[in-house]
């Protein structure tokens, strides 16, 4: 568990700085509308980092911690600069499905191992990411 659950944690990080930079190098006609977006989605991203960080400690596990460690395990790979709003949002739907992967793992483990919490923890990121993904979708096509 505590490798899966590190590798989420990992992928979150990267996922985070990938939006980070989104926000602040998206370009277009989308400006105005994407710009608020990728910052309510960083906001909400830095929040479930520090959630998964602390379910780690809770289960007396050491979570990763520094860029180095992100790096060689996240599933998702940094991003080049990316100002177009079509691009930045194909990215975005690509790395929920990443996450939402990683998610349902880890919701399959913790429910082997009878541990609640983090079948918790990963049973509403699921539905969340279902949920925003069905919008991103929509929003792309």
């Amino acid at each position: 568990m505590e490798e899966k659950i590190n590798n989420l944690l990992a992928s979150y990080q990267i996922h985070y700085q990938n939006l980070r930079s989104l926000h602040w190098n998206i370009k277009g006609e989308n400006f105005f509308e994407l710009h608020l977006k990728y910052e309510e989605l960083y906001t909400r991203t830095q929040i479930i980092i520090d959630d998964l960080a602390e379910r780690i400690l809770s289960l007396e596990l050491q979570p990763l911690s520094t860029f180095t460690a992100y790096l060689s395990r996240s599933e998702i790979k940094e991003n080049q600069i990316i100002k177009d709003g079509k691009l930045g949002m194909k990215y975005i739907f690509d790395a929920q499905i990443v996450l939402l992967n990683l998610e349902k793992s880890i919701l399959n483990s913790s429910s082997d191992q009878e541990d609640e919490g983090t079948a918790a923890l990963m049973s509403d990121l699921i539905r969340e990411k279902e949920k925003t993904n069905w919008m991103f979708k929509a929003w792309l096509n």
